[in-house]
Formats: C-alpha cells, structure tokens, sequence
C-alpha cells in the first residue's frame, strides 16, 4: 500500500474515477461540458498537486497545479450565483 502512495498512482485511481463521474455527468445527466468540467476542474488541479507532493516533485510543481485551481474555482462560483440570481 505505501509504494501505491509513494508511486503517485493512488491519485491515478481517483482521477480516474472522476473521469468518469464527469462522463456520466456530460453523457446521462445532460450536464455541459464546460459545467461539468467548472464543477470538477479543481478538484483535479488539486489531486495533481498532491500527485506532485507525492512523488517528490519541486515546489513549483505543487504551487502551479493549486494556482491554477483557483481561476476555475472562482468561474463555478460565479456560474453558480448568477444562475441562482
């Protein structure tokens, strides 16, 4: 189990699963692709991150991958409140 961590590939396996969470979402749910995408984008930027962490890659690896969380973080929300509004 520690070399599954230690080898980054327990993040694989999630994003996988988000993978196709995001195929059900766009194929039987009818969800957009870019929704789909807003909603989990950042969860994806994030697991890279600590993918990174993980395998021991530079500090600006782990930095890079939650920047640019954030932006589509920011989109959800405001897609979220003006649909709401």
């Amino acid at each position: 189990m520690q070399a599954l961590f230690a080898s980054g590939h327990a993040v694989d396996v999630v994003l996988v699963v988000i993978a196709l969470e995001a195929a059900w979402l766009v194929g039987m749910r009818r969800m957009r692709l870019w929704s789909a995408v807003l909603v989990l984008g950042p969860g994806v930027f994030i697991l890279l991150g600590v993918r990174a962490a993980l395998v021991g890659a530079d500090w600006w690896w782990v930095s890079l991958a939650l920047l640019a969380s954030f932006p589509l973080h920011l989109l959800d929300l405001r897609r979220r409140l003006t649909s709401k509004a």
